[in-house]
């Protein structure tokens, strides 16, 4: 997925040098504080932490615009969506 430049970010999660479960734990509690249409950017080191912010998202009904990866370091910003599906408690 790819952003655009309306893209703002409202929040910043830096969890880097956490690891899993830590990146999508922390991101799903600023998530449910965000208001919908909202941006959150995710820094994180965990290799593992694009797979699971995606599986977090598909689960909760908000949107992955896109992860960026530099020098072991990744960048990944999610649209909040309030209109969630029904089985994302």
């Amino acid at each position: 997925m790819t952003s655009t430049d309306s893209d703002s970010i409202d929040r910043t999660l830096d969890v880097r040098g956490q690891d899993c479960p830590i990146p999508a734990l922390e991101a799903r509690r600023y998530l449910d504080e965000m208001k919908s249409g909202e941006v959150l950017e995710v820094l994180s080191t965990d290799p593992l932490a694009e797979m699971d912010l995606q599986i977090l998202c598909d689960r909760l009904g908000h949107e992955l615009i896109e992860t960026r990866i530099q020098g072991g370091e990744q960048s990944t910003l999610i649209r909040v969506n309030r209109s969630r599906p029904a089985d994302a408690d």
